[in-house]
């Protein structure tokens, strides 16, 4: 496929061969095809490495009817958890679980049981990578734009295009030649066989341009390596497949092939030139050029971009495939590599790295946040070295401090984070509640750390830490606490449900304010202290990235409605604010800031500063109930009780929308945020009711005051002001 002889002298032979099929020829293969090839239906439970949590369809076809494999795209079996079905044209559906998927490129393949298909006859499709050649016309069988069964012609146009590039932050194939038909696949397509008229499968189809008719397929020789060593693997241990192993070597870095005409500008010499002319195949265009080189990988400091290879172990290299089988060959030996650097002869030796070494098989997952190590893929996209800790979904405890998907964690809680093991022992030192300082870093600004404060889920929303790794031998994952039992973050959790099973709170009309103390009592908190500014607000990308702008909205309203809004509603006589009765004498500092208040503020301000409050509510989103619309709520509340042991806010339901959500309580009349929790919900009315800790404002607690309210008609005679 990667030789050029073959495009020429197999072209002619395709030409000829095409000249006689019919239509007829069509047909029968066709009819051997379409019952082999089954849509996918996968679900991804969890965000992992380049892919996001989510559902889609796609296309599979068997590959071996006896074993019961699938072959299809990698980023349709998926690195991580995938929860799959096919269809077949009958449409008996089976569950489907994956046997194995590439490192690199782009293919992979689920297994089945044979039994479990009942009443379809089915052959399996045959692999011929030998085949493929410029001018071979094609058909690609699958669900193209979700038809179950589409068929699409093309003819093979090219066999040396570069690997396509679909974004840069997530699953791109490299090191491979690619084929290219102008056979406009669309969405649903991905994994579809390409066959020729003798319904062999010559590519795997990947993927297209949106702008124009070009499809992208694999090709399929390692494919067939793949295939092969699972057969052998399977006969030798019968069906153990948790003994396939696929030797797969790499040294970190990306070549692309340019043609003999950039070589020369890059350097290299006439007489390489002539030597690897005289000793490649006739037809050879082009040598291979490093492109990119991941740092701390095994040709860091070695290799740079812009270096031609000339040899690997004394034999010259001008191919993907033959690159690619030398290295496959030689994992955890060293391999000589001579180049040229700028017409410089050079020779390096490396050693070969296990490519699944550095591909990650496991994950943390902690407050619906999914943390593992940094992949050779995502290393590649963003310039990191592999295994620092990548937030691969940033889940409910992240996203409330504005860590962004993609991030690298480089410090937690004051300790230095290298790999994931780092990030496992922080947490196990950490109580529910604890508000702690993180570090991290993103590649779209790689020389800026960035520093926000990060609250440990408190209430026991998510379940502790769980390590979930991959199973291959059945395609699942498996869960064991990542943490020890006798862990703080473990044991708060266990009080936290003690507490909320012995501490419900009984109805108002049951309870006094009081009451209300005593089961409040216990509350943590250690939340208490002033909230952490960061330079600027981040974005968090994902399913709720589109949150943050409606978010920014409500916060500049509230602010403005605070401003605009200050003298509608008061508490307390005027009497007593004429008398100074805002001043609290007990602590100076306090004092002092009442003064300043009563200085700077006019009458009507005073009177209500004491009573506002502002409140920031986080909905979980396993916990977005009875319609609620958003994870984040801004809103303003009124005090209505405030004691040395309790305090009660009034608030809208349009703020406080359910009782399972996190509440952050800032006091216009002094500068502290501390938690809530909500204590009432009416059912019908809009207002909730939401109780604090007095004891958690410190000195500030003398300044606050509730208002007074009146339950009665209002008289507009009456000498005071009051909330109604």
């Amino acid at each position: 496929m990667e030789s050029p002889v073959k495009e020429e002298v197999g072209g002619e032979l395709a030409m000829e061969i095409e000249s006689s099929v019919t239509a007829e020829d069509w047909r029968r293969a066709l009819s051997r095809v379409v019952p082999a090839v089954a849509v996918l239906r996968t679900t991804a439970p969890r965000a992992f490495d380049t892919e996001v949590a989510g559902a889609s369809y796609a296309t599979g076809f068997v590959v071996d009817k006896a074993r019961g494999i699938i072959l299809t795209n990698r980023h349709v079996v998926k690195p991580g958890p995938v929860v799959s079905e096919a269809m077949f044209v009958n449409r008996e559906e089976i569950p489907v679980y994956p046997l194995y998927r590439d490192p690199v490129h782009d293919f992979g393949f689920f297994r089945y049981d044979p039994g479990a298909i009942k009443f379809l006859k089915y052959e399996e499709i045959p692999l011929d990578p030998e085949a493929a050649s410029v001018g071979l016309e094609i058909r690609v069988v699958g669900n193209d734009s979700g038809e179950k069964v589409s068929i699409l012609a093309g003819t093979l146009a090219r066999l040396d295009r570069e690997a396509p590039h679909y974004k840069k932050d997530g699953y791109n194939d490299f090191n491979t030649f690619y084929m290219q038909a102008a056979s406009g696949t669309k969405g649903g397509s991905s994994g579809s066989p390409v066959v020729d008229c003798q319904g062999r499968a010559v590519a795997l189809n990947a993927g297209s341009k949106s702008s124009s008719a070009s499809a992208f397929f694999l090709p399929l020789e390692r494919v067939v390596r793949a295939l092969n060593l699972i057969r052998d693997c399977w006969d030798a241990f019968g069906i153990k497949s948790e003994s396939v192993y696929i030797p797969r070597g790499t040294l970190q870095m990306t070549f692309q092939h340019k043609g003999f005409e950039e070589t020369r500008r890059l350097g290299l010499r006439n007489e390489t030139e002539q030597m690897v002319r005289l000793v490649s195949p006739a037809g050879e265009t082009g040598m291979l050029v490093v492109d990119s080189v991941v740092p701390e990988g095994p040709a860091h400091k070695h290799l740079e971009p812009g270096d031609v290879l000339v040899h690997i172990n004394g034999e010259v290299v001008t191919q993907f495939l033959a690159m690619e089988t030398l290295l496959d060959d030689s994992v955890g030996k060293e391999v000589n590599l001579q180049i040229e650097r700028g017409g410089v002869p050079l020779t390096v030796k490396l050693e070969v790295e296990d490519l699944h070494s550095i591909t990650p098989n496991h994950f943390l997952e902690v407050s619906g946040a999914v943390i593992h190590p940094l992949s050779y893929q995502q290393a590649r996209n963003f310039r990191f070295k592999c295994g620092l800790v990548y937030v691969a979904e940033a889940g409910y405890m992240l996203s409330r401090a504005s860590v962004p998907r993609h991030s690298i964690i480089k410090k937690f809680a004051g300790g230095d984070i290298e790999n994931l093991d780092d990030l496992i022992a922080v947490i196990s030192k950490l109580s529910r509640g604890a508000r702690v300082p993180l570090e991290y870093v993103k590649y779209t600004d790689r020389y800026r750390n960035k520093s926000v404060l990060v609250t440990i889920d408190q209430h026991g929303w998510y379940a502790p830490p769980q390590l979930y790794t991959r199973n291959d031998a059945t395609g699942l994952w498996n869960a064991k606490l990542a943490i020890p039992l006798e862990s703080p973050f473990v044991v708060s959790h266990r009080a936290g449900h003690m507490d909320a099973n012995l501490n419900s709170v009984s109805p108002l009309t049951e309870s006094s304010p009081m009451d209300l103390k005593c089961q409040h009592e216990s509350e943590n908190t250690a939340d208490g202290c002033v909230k952490m500014q960061t330079d600027e607000e981040i974005a968090v990308d994902g399913s709720h990235s589109g949150e943050d702008s409606i978010i920014e909205k409500k916060r500049r309203r509230v602010d403005e409605e605070i401003a605009a809004e200050g003298t509608i509603s008061s508490f307390g006589d005027l009497d007593d604010i004429k008398d100074g009765a805002l001043r609290h004498p007990s602590s100076v500092e306090v004092s002092d800031l009442a003064r300043t208040i009563s200085s700077n503020a006019s009458l009507a301000e005073q009177v209500i500063e004491p009573a506002l409050v502002m409140f920031e509510v986080h909905v979980p989103p396993i916990c977005m109930l009875d319609g609620v619309h958003s994870q984040h709520f801004f809103g303003t509340g009124v005090i209505i009780y405030h004691s040395d042991c309790l305090g009660l806010v009034a608030v809208d339901r349009n703020t406080v929308a359910v009782s399972i959500s996190d509440i952050m309580l800032s006091f216009a009349a002094y500068p502290i945020e501390i938690p809530a929790e909500v204590v009432f919900l009416h059912p019908v009315h809009n207002f909730a009711l939401v109780a604090y800790d007095p004891s958690a404002l410190g000195a500030g607690a003398s300044v606050i005051r509730a208002a007074k309210l009146l339950p009665g008609l209002f008289h507009f005679s009456a000498p005071s002001i009051y909330f109604l």
